[in-house]
């Protein structure tokens, strides 16, 4: 197997549908005010189609259709809307988002089958019917091959910036690429959030293979971020590989299936980190390590509670290295902890170790100053590893979230 850090790829500088054989768009058809709301990505032949979906037990309507169209592993559409999450709404909202999912397939002269729904934004409020039939057959129309950041932008609810990114290396001899987009700034974790994730690619690679690797990527990137600890109903990352690139097909976990695998994470790792950067009224970019526990397990439980402290994230705000927070999180994660193991560090700073503080009040003022943190945190048992990337909590993320239903 060769080196896959020795990987090199490209950036493209461009989005979803930056993908040879992949068009799309976005436009506004009602469902907000103004801004776009109804995204499509479009590609000129089926795809395989691999997804992963919210863990949540109450699913959004097109969450199950999504969910049904992955155990066929063929799609050849994306259809998103923002602004309404089709969530919590019966057997109308069932039946509203098949219908969505028909009109689309009528308007491009697929099998409604090759429609893959999603949706994003408030919970309980039945689709505008009437709105989005008009918008589906204007946004068919619209379709252009860079229309990659229209889409990205329709997708968005809280976020402020679009998100999205494009790589390409070589496999089997073809220059192969991988696009994406993503939405999410609030309601992040765990096991992927109030987040939408499409991505596109031309390798030619079996169907299993591709949900395997797209997995694989999703618990190294998606389920490893987290904002404010609420999981939402919505969540999907759904990858369409339409075979373009016209390299062997990829049936085997050979050097050619690691070296998509590498880039594929290096992908979604991207649009994982961007949705924390956007997170809801956040100031601050965090990166948490945890190392030497005693299993990965532990590792990722350690993590994940220092990540969604409430006590941790509103001291990162305040810019207090308050490390006491910090021990007490770890302590109560479920994860194998010993106190005079531990050792805990920001920016490089030790601050704890032995049981006791180590660093000089002094060496504390300023050390969370800058927008980037990184907290370590050494438990000393064993091998286990693990990231989580989070950020700080802010009165702002009140404010969006007490004013979000209007």
């Amino acid at each position: 197997m060769e080196d896959l850090a020795e990987v090199e790829y490209r950036d493209l500088d461009g989005g979803i549908t930056s993908t040879p054989g992949f068009s799309g768009t976005g436009i506004n058809c009602g469902i907000k005010d103004c801004k776009r709301d109804l995204a499509l990505i479009y590609s000129e032949n089926p795809a395989q189609l691999a997804a992963v979906f919210t863990q949540n037990q109450v699913k959004a309507a097109p969450v199950i259709i999504g969910q049904e169209l992955r155990e066929r592993g063929l799609a050849q559409a994306l259809l998103i809307n923002s602004g309404n999450a089709n969530a919590c709404t019966g057997q109308e909202g069932m039946e509203n988002a098949r219908q969505t999912v028909e009109w689309s397939a009528e308007a491009l002269g697929i099998a409604p089958e090759l429609v893959f729904p999603a949706s994003t934004g408030i919970i309980g409020h039945q689709l505008p019917m009437d709105k989005l039939k008009i918008g589906i057959e204007d946004i068919v129309n619209s379709l252009q091959p860079a229309g990659g950041k229209k889409a990205a932008r329709a997708i968005m609810t809280t976020d402020t910036y679009i998100k999205e990114i494009s790589l390409a290396v070589e496999i089997g001899g073809k220059e192969v690429i991988i696009g994406g987009m993503a939405k999410g700034s609030g309601m992040i974790e765990p096991n992927m959030a109030t987040m939408l994730a499409f991505l596109s690619t031309d390798l030619n690679i079996s169907q299993p293979l591709l949900q395997e690797a797209l997995s694989t990527a999703v618990e190294e990137s998606f389920n490893r971020i987290t904002v404010d600890g609420e999981q939402s109903t919505n969540d999907t990352v759904a990858i369409l590989a339409n075979g373009q690139a016209a390299n062997a097909e990829i049936t085997t976990k050979d050097d050619d299936y690691y070296r998509f695998l590498t880039v594929l994470k290096i992908v979604t790792k991207h649009l994982a980190q961007q949705i924390v950067r956007d997170g809801e009224g956040a100031t601050k970019f965090v990166e948490i390590e945890v190392l030497r526990a005693l299993t990965f397990a532990d590792a990722k439980l350690v993590a994940k509670a220092i990540a969604n402290s409430k006590l941790v994230k509103t001291a990162l705000f305040g810019e207090d290295p308050n490390w006491g927070r910090i021990v007490a999180a770890a302590g109560y994660s479920g994860g194998q902890v010993e106190l005079d193991r531990l050792e805990i560090a920001i920016n490089g700073q030790q601050l704890f170790a032995d049981g006791l503080q180590v660093a000089k009040e002094e060496e504390l003022w300023d050390l969370l100053a800058q927008d980037e943190i990184k907290i370590t945190v050494d438990l000393n048992l064993g091998q286990g590893r693990a990231r989580v990337w989070t950020c700080d909590l802010s009165y702002e993320y009140v404010k969006i979230n007490a004013e979000y239903h209007t």
